[in-house]
């Protein structure tokens, strides 16, 4: 049987973005920093985390989970396919199941 999707996990941290691929492990371990000029991603990662506070006027730095919350939908949408692509790669005809988690806990004192 061909098999035409890859099943993918993928943890939106507020520091760091992890890519589970199934079989393979986490593929994907980088600070949650995108790089965007033009509305378009140049850097994501190590790579755009050493951008921060340093780029020219045409590139922006950005965080796109800030405080366990997605602070910019349209940079993170972005960012999403380009993790996609660059673990499943730009194929037509496979789609992958991806299951993305963002898990933010509270814990409440109650009085006893």
């Amino acid at each position: 049987m061909i098999r035409l999707s890859q099943a993918v996990g993928i943890d939106l941290g507020t520091s760091n973005i992890l890519v589970y691929a199934k079989g393979r492990g986490i593929v994907v371990r980088e600070p949650s920093v995108v790089a965007i000029s033009d509305n378009e991603i140049v850097a994501m990662g190590e790579e755009a985390r050493a951008m921060l506070g340093r780029t020219p006027d045409a590139i922006t730095a950005v965080k796109p989970v800030q405080d366990g919350v997605i602070a910019n939908f349209n940079i993170t949408r972005k960012m999403l396919r380009y993790l996609l692509a660059r673990v499943c790669g730009r194929r037509k005809m496979s789609t992958p199941q991806a299951c993305i988690f963002r898990v933010k806990l509270k814990l409440a004192m109650t009085p006893s």
